[in-house]
């Protein structure tokens, strides 16, 4: 599961966020690359844009449902 205090500092604030226990698997920008990118730098992925619409959440939910390190976390807000 994500943990909001161990988040990449590359996320767009909002609700969804990537943590530091990615391992680039590359799946959320396959799923939702509009909101997901990766940093060349770290290796890491990292939210670049929040979704707003419903069905702009519903894509972004996707990609964290399917990540396989549980690092894509929503808190909420």
């Amino acid at each position: 599961m994500a943990s909001l205090s161990d988040k990449n500092p590359d996320n767009l604030p909002g609700p969804y966020y990537i943590d530091s226990t990615c391992i680039d698997c590359d799946q959320c920008r396959v799923i939702a690359p509009d909101f997901y990118a990766r940093n060349d730098d770290t290796g890491l992925g990292y939210v670049k844009c929040q979704p707003v619409t419903a069905d702009e959440v519903a894509l972004a939910e996707e990609a964290r449902l399917a990540c396989a390190t549980e690092s894509i976390g929503n808190d909420g807000n």
